[in-house]
């Protein structure tokens, strides 16, 4: 499987990004401590890692603790060693919905939602409220992550056009 992590790290000057290598981490403790490598004065670092234009991983570090997880699918631990790595040990659903938030599943007759239906094929992992407090509430998350033709590469612009760091992240994309 073939991949691209990117860290985008936010301290008092702003938005900056790295990419990350992440041959040779044993666990997500390493992986956690190769994003605060990146910058270890950071308030918030993220890490968004693109797998095979099926998967989304997105790691969240607040002043480099408590770190947060979200996976688009859970079968990417199954796909990968690296996948095992990053959401393995998640539980099977998200985390952070509230009630009236939570993703509803496709209606059949005329009944419409105003609400994206999540994919049925999808199974999202760990904390889809990681990302709330910077503009992407859960349902946000998961609405960008099921959406028929959305790769990873679109989901994390989509987020980091939000956040303000698209440019520094497109810039990793091109070297």
């Amino acid at each position: 499987m073939s991949y691209f992590a990117a860290a985008v790290v936010r301290d008092d000057s702003g938005w900056t990004a790295a990419e990350v290598s992440l041959r040779g981490a044993t666990d997500i403790d390493e992986v956690a401590d190769r994003l605060r490598d990146v910058d270890q004065e950071a308030d918030i670092s993220l890490l968004f890692v693109e797998a095979d234009d099926a998967y989304l991983v997105i790691l969240r570090l607040d002043e480099g603790e408590d770190l947060r997880v979200f996976g688009s699918d859970s079968a990417y631990a199954e796909e990968s060693r690296l996948g095992s790595l990053l959401v393995g040990d998640l539980k099977t659903s998200v985390t952070g919905l509230d009630g009236d938030d939570e993703p509803r599943p496709a209606t059949g007759g005329d009944e419409e939602s105003e609400q994206p239906a999540v994919d049925p094929e999808a199974d999202p992992v760990g904390d889809a409220d990681l990302l709330a407090n910077l503009g992407i509430p859960a349902q946000k998350l998961l609405a960008l992550c099921t959406h028929e033709g959305m790769l990873p590469a679109d989901v994390t612009a989509e987020i980091c056009e939000v956040l303000g760091c698209a440019d520094e992240v497109e810039d990793l994309r091109e070297v």
